[in-house]
């Protein structure tokens, strides 16, 4: 087995890994909401926030430098996750919705200017875990170049489950119930995927976090030792894939952990924190994969901050 440290030799006594960019964004002012999600598209240099509120515009698109670019609100009523996909043609931005109202329940593909492009799901009708493609609060999604879809379902409703669509959007396999058990969920709150084939969950009620195969779901281990103090809001790879950022909402930090390469995934290893201001309440990030930057959605400070790798 391989330990943490033979792959990882100099994580003892590490220095700080990121800083706060201070001037990102350039005019604060347009969080106008509570910034529950963001996602960086790396290739066309975009941050798209996701915000909550009466009146407000759920998404705002912002330059990495910084710069307000533009916002869109059609058919989005209260984001809860939000993702960027690109392929060879196009870019589209997926949101998962946890509203009540006749969007909501939703995941949603949309252009990079807001046009609706895709809804998955039953919009308005909270789902059973009776029924694969109907949700309910789903929390989540991440989408490969393939267009295979990994939704987590949901933040706090029926279902808790990890579900894996085909790129017509069939099931392709579907795990989790409510419970404590291997492979069970209580609150699946965030989920991506890994270059060696590994699907990883932050299983955020049961305090951990849990890793399947990507093609047959199979369970292949769980992270529990690193989230006594508070369970795993989010999970994204660095873009070396050499670590996990890992916001941890109640204590207002952002926790870096240990990567494993192939082969077993051994419990975690945290290599780095970065303190947050008190009651910050850092939500859900994203990573830019071409600068390496980090981006974190908090809903107690309703900011989106930028870190930058050391």
């Amino acid at each position: 087995v391989l330990k943490a440290f033979d792959y990882f030799p100099s994580w003892k006594g590490q220095q700080q890994m990121y800083k706060l960019d201070i001037g990102w964004p350039k005019i604060p002012e347009y969080f106008t909401g509570q910034t529950f999600c963001v996602a960086v598209d790396s290739l066309h240099g975009l941050v798209y926030v996701g915000q909550r509120g009466d009146n407000v515009p759920k998404v705002l698109v912002f330059s990495v430098e910084g710069y307000f670019l533009y916002s869109w609100n059609d058919t989005v009523e209260m984001p809860h996750g939000i993702f960027v996909l690109n392929t060879a043609t196009d870019s589209s931005v997926w949101i998962t919705d946890v509203g009540t109202g006749k969007y909501g329940h939703t995941v949603k593909q949309y252009s990079p200017l807001g046009k609706l492009l895709q809804v998955l799901g039953t919009p308005g009708n909270a789902g059973s875990s009776l029924i694969p493609l109907q949700f309910d609060q789903p929390a989540e999604i991440f989408v490969e170049e393939s267009g295979e879809v990994y939704v987590v379902d949901g933040d706090g409703g029926m279902n808790n489950r990890l579900i894996k669509l085909s790129n017509d959007y069939k099931e392709m396999w579907l795990t989790g119930t409510n419970g404590t058990g291997i492979g069970q969920f209580k609150i699946p709150h965030s989920v991506t995927v890994d270059p060696f084939g590994r699907v990883w969950v932050a299983d955020r009620d049961n305090k951990r976090i849990q890793v399947f195969d990507k093609v047959t779901g199979e369970w292949l281990g769980s992270w529990n030792s690193c989230f006594s103090e508070d369970g795993p809001y989010s999970v994204r790879f660095t873009a070396n894939y050499k670590y996990l950022i890992v916001a941890q909402l109640n204590i207002n930090r952002l926790a870096i952990l240990a990567a494993p390469p192939v082969g077993s995934v051994g419990d975690c290893v945290m290599v780095n924190t970065v303190q947050l201001a008190d009651e910050t309440k850092p939500h859900l990030v994203d990573v830019d994969m071409k600068s390496g930057a980090v981006y974190v959605a908090e809903i107690g400070a309703q900011q989106v901050q930028k870190y930058i790798p050391l």
